[in-house]
């Protein structure tokens, strides 16, 4: 399917390296700008899956700019201009080696961690008595290192201190960001109707300033329920109805698959594909208040690499 974009391999002018990460193909230039393109590619368990879904890369890629626009009085970010419905073009930041997970509901791998009698996650108590999906009384704080190959793992914020890992002042400046970046991302769901669950940032520095970097509140990094009968659901014990990927991760869990050693990734037929491209432009109409508008399909790749090439000429 020629509107699936798997992956890509340019040569850009003044390219010095380019990274495949699980979603993402990352090609640094020389003049420090950073070009990263949203790949069809789907993750879970921090395992790649073997099929594309068409337009994931152009929802995420959408949704992560007009956040990053509509937070940049909290934070500057590294995006200098979209010139692709899956491409952001940006500076080029070293990261900080932690993820900031922040979570304001008992779902996921919280949830999870609560269901096997753990009441604490990162270093963070969780109060005793909740169901899955409650709200905590305040959002919970639970980082996590930032892996290049396998699994993140949780990590307390005295570690992190402790193994140097982010300095002092510098951690201190992404918590207060991260908590506020939420608080804006609360409201702005709120106001279509949707209940921003929890949800991860990642910061890093350039020229000695911390700058928000990579995506903000799209399905792959954030958790978003309804609000609309979120309250009823609880009192009767029932799932939220979410838009997020967790509905691909329950979807492998029931297919016998958590990657784990020996298990297999289950078949991943045209309607499972199907339903899930379904269910991220669902969540980009939800969130955005917009009309999904799918890109032209023709030749992803040479649209993608002509529009990148045009916009670098321009600078």
């Amino acid at each position: 399917m020629n509107n699936v974009l798997k992956a890509t391999a340019f040569q850009l002018p003044g390219q010095v390296s380019r990274y495949q990460g699980k979603v993402r193909d990352v090609y640094t230039l020389s003049n420090k700008l950073l070009v990263m393109v949203a790949t069809d590619r789907i993750s879970a368990f921090d395992v790649v899956l073997p099929e594309g879904i068409p337009y994931k890369g152009q929802v995420l890629n959408q949704i992560a700019a007009k956040f990053l626009a509509a937070t940049s009085d909290i934070v500057p970010n590294w995006v200098l201009a979209v010139p692709d419905p899956v491409v952001t073009v940006g500076k080029a930041c070293e990261p900080f080696k932690v993820e900031m997970v922040i979570r304001g509901y008992l779902s996921g791998h919280a949830a999870r961690e609560y269901a096997a009698g753990k009441r604490k996650i990162c270093g963070v108590s969780m109060p005793e008595n909740m169901k899955e999906n409650d709200r905590f009384p305040e959002p919970l704080l639970t980082p996590t290192t930032k892996a290049t190959e396998g699994h993140d793992e949780d990590i307390s914020r005295e570690e992190i201190l402790a193994q140097g890992l982010v300095s002092k002042a510098d951690y201190e400046a992404i918590e207060k960001y991260t908590r506020a970046l939420f608080k804006r991302g609360t409201e702005m769901a709120a106001s279509r109707g949707l209940i921003l669950v929890d949800t991860k940032y990642e910061f890093g520095k350039a020229d000695g300033k911390i700058f928000l970097i990579d995506e903000i509140h799209t399905p792959d990094s954030s958790r978003y329920f309804y609000l609309e009968g979120y309250e009823e659901h609880q009192r009767k014990g029932e799932p939220q109805k979410q838009l997020s990927k967790e509905f691909v991760r329950q979807w492998l869990i029931e297919n016998g698959f958590q990657g784990k050693e020996g298990q297999k990734v289950p078949e991943m037929t045209e309607k499972v594909i199907n339903d899930i491209s379904e269910r991220y432009i669902e969540l980009f109409e939800q969130i955005t208040g917009e009309k999904f508008v799918k890109s032209d399909a023709l030749d992803a790749m040479e649209r993608v690499e002509k529009n990148v090439l045009s916009f670098l000429t321009s600078l």
